[in-house]
């Protein structure tokens, strides 16, 4: 019997969208930007390859929260960009659920983007790129805390 929570289909109310978006978005991009640096500490992202994002532009939007979060990768970090880039290099769009579903390898990126819940728009050969790095981190196991006790 599978003991891991499973993450539903959700949205959240247009409002949240409306005042999140309002808000200041760098905490969201610092937050981001942090955890894809541990990534790299960790050694769950393949350093050699990073060089391929030297420079790039990216945009994270969770469009029910109204959070984007913009970065970069730039001298063997991730960085925060504070000034909007009118048009990242590459940018995914997707609902919070989605986005959950994907850190937990509920759903894989091909079926949220054939079912128009994942939009990813930019540098195609790029998009490739991140899309096979990132399916190919061995994650950690989530703590015990995350899984259900039955």
């Amino acid at each position: 019997m599978n003991n891991t929570i499973s993450i539903p289909t959700f949205r959240l109310p247009a409002l949240v969208a409306r005042v999140g978006g309002k808000l200041p978005q760098w905490p969201h991009t610092l937050a981001l930007v942090a955890g894809l640096n541990a990534a790299v500490k960790m050694k769950l992202l393949p350093v050699e390859s990073l060089s391929v994002l030297e420079g790039r532009s990216f945009l994270v939007e969770v469009r029910d929260t109204g959070g984007k979060a913009q970065f970069t990768y730039r001298a063997g970090l991730f960085r925060p960009l504070f000034s909007a880039v009118p048009t990242p290099d590459l940018s995914f769009r997707a609902s919070l659920s989605a986005f959950m579903q994907l850190l937990a390898r509920q759903e894989d990126p091909d079926t949220l983007f054939f079912k128009r819940e994942l939009c990813v728009e930019g540098d195609t050969e790029l998009g490739l790129f991140v899309k096979n790095m990132l399916d190919a981190v061995e994650w950690p196991q989530l703590p015990k805390a995350f899984k259900l006790s039955r």
